[in-house]
């Protein structure tokens, strides 16, 4: 009998040792916080979109009171909230799987402000479902910031990377913008180039026919193997654009002004982190200063055409086969950074990355990168910039800061920062703090304060 209790008590032991080992850890806070702790109204908007986010998805929806107090500025007759406020109070709902929510400040028309007007919000009431963070109060300046830093989760969408996501950082702002939204990108500038969406994998490939119509599935049963990024062939090189950002080298040749001289292309329009979409072909020609665009499926007889102007504020104008125009990247000068899947290079072949960092150097950014081991993040300051080397290379940081191969999980380099100088000339210092959120890559964290104002 003794004998068969200790055996009992071993059993027992050790089935409470294995209900030990699986019970999961508890989850973390979720916690619910603006995205900045400050904003303000660019000089030409007429209203400004603040959102709440938590630092995870919620299994139910998740209600929250936002409290405003408005300073030299009066609701109704010359400020409006969408929702609409109740007694300086608004209720939104992040709804259940969701990650954020967002209300709009919209300014009155015709009315005039100083410009020291401002509102501050702060997240008065949640569910028990979440923690309200401490950053829990949002002002709004009714005039553009200067940010002094801050630190962001910038919104990649996740494990899939679906957004690109262009921050700029004297604004504490980010914009994410759904990798697939667009096709082209149409260059501004004095040359006539069109770019393809590199953070989708599109190629593309010219024949010998300028029209449209004359254009059947046999001209493609022998681009099927060639234009992919799957098969891992130094020629697929030309078939995208440079990874640097050349525009002298787009794989579509620039848009001549003599119109017969204007191929029709195949674009396979990428696969990468999307589903499969029809491949098209195209045809681009200018239209006076702007272009013009026909296009359809590859044996379709159905052909759309659409006009894309030139607008100097921008770097690029883009265009969606579905949609038409569509708006991706911000102005110029009110873009500094820029995160995204990105279609790069191993050695002489084309190689898809999850996450890279473009530098908007057609707007006029910089960087340079600093080690710690000369200078710490926290101790770098203004009298640190002489002798610092400054790149304008779309691809100063690519993916300099952050490592996926070797022992454990992707992370972040910790041994370096960066210096960002913007196209005001505010110079800021930039480092990655986190690949993930709570463990999902497509959600990396930024950590940035104003080293030097521009002049």
């Amino acid at each position: 009998m003794r004998k068969f209790n200790y055996i009992l008590a071993l059993f027992i032991s050790a089935n409470l040792l294995i209900s030990c080992q699986e019970e999961e850890p508890p989850l973390p806070d979720n916690l619910v916080q603006f995205e900045a702790q400050s904003m303000g109204f660019e000089s030409q908007a007429n209203e400004v979109t603040i959102k709440v986010r938590l630092s995870r998805a919620s299994t139910a929806p998740v209600p929250l009171t936002i409290t405003m107090q408005p300073s030299g500025i009066a609701y109704g007759t010359e400020f409006t909230t969408e929702p609409a406020a109740t007694n300086n109070k608004l209720t939104l709902t992040i709804p259940a799987g969701g990650t954020e929510a967002s209300f709009k400040v919209v300014k009155a028309n015709g009315v005039l402000l100083d410009g020291d007007e401002s509102i501050a919000f702060e997240i008065s009431s949640s569910s028990q479902e979440v923690v309200v963070n401490g950053d829990a109060v949002v002002t709004l300046s009714f005039s553009e910031i200067l940010s002094q830093g801050n630190t962001m989760e910038l919104n990649g969408g996740g494990a899939t990377y679906p957004n690109i996501v262009f921050v700029d950082l004297s604004a504490n702002r980010q914009a994410a913008v759904p990798r697939t939204a667009w096709d082209l990108g149409f260059y501004t500038g004095s040359d006539f180039r069109v770019v393809l969406n590199n953070p989708t994998g599109a190629m593309a490939i010219a024949l010998d026919k300028t029209d449209l119509t004359q254009v059947t599935a046999a001209d493609t049963v022998a681009l099927v193997a060639k234009l992919t990024l799957d098969a891992f062939s130094p020629e697929a090189m030309a078939y995208i654009d440079d990874v640097e950002g050349d525009l002298s080298k787009t794989a579509i040749a620039a848009i001549s002004a003599t119109e017969a001289e204007n191929k029709v292309y195949i674009i396979n329009r990428g696969t990468k982190g999307a589903a499969a979409r029809r491949w098209k072909k195209v045809r681009i020609i200018r239209n006076g200063n702007n272009y013009k665009v026909q296009y359809a499926n590859i044996n379709g007889t159905g052909m759309q055409e659409a006009s894309v102007s030139k607008d100097s504020k921008y770097n690029f104008r883009y265009l969606s086969f579905e949609n038409g125009a569509v708006e991706v990247e911000p102005a110029k000068e009110r873009w500094d950074i820029a995160w995204s899947a990105y279609t790069y290079k191993a050695g002489t072949i084309p190689y898809f990355y999850q996450d890279m960092v473009l530098l908007n150097n057609m707007g006029g950014a910089e960087v340079a990168k600093v080690q710690t081991s000369s200078v710490s993040y926290d101790a770098f300051n203004e009298s640190n910039l002489s002798g610092l080397t400054y790149s304008s290379s779309r691809l100063a940081i690519g993916a300099d800061w952050r490592f996926t191969t070797g022992t454990g999980a992707p992370n972040v380099y910790a041994d370096r920062f960066y210096i960002v100088k913007d196209a005001d000339g505010n110079i800021y210092k930039l480092k990655f703090s986190a690949m993930t959120t709570n463990g999902e890559r497509g959600k990396p964290q930024i950590q940035y304060a104003l080293v030097k104002k521009g002049a």
